[in-house]
């Protein structure tokens, strides 16, 4: 299965509690930090919500 490398890049000052809690559930807690996410529907969907703060890498199998 594939992985997505999801590195938060902006700060979460201004956003709203939604978009912070988003973060949190993918495991980002400040900037420059990076998780190793499964490629799923769900986590895509919450990559998407949080775009405008994060990059997105993928990984193959």
């Amino acid at each position: 299965m594939a992985t997505l490398s999801v590195t938060q890049r902006r700060s979460t000052n201004g956003v709203n509690r939604r978009q912070t809690a988003t973060l949190r559930s993918l495991g980002l807690r400040r900037i420059g930090h990076t998780v190793q996410a499964p490629d799923t529907p769900q986590v895509r969907g919450m990559v998407h919500a949080v775009r405008h703060l994060v990059e997105v890498q993928e990984k193959g199998k």
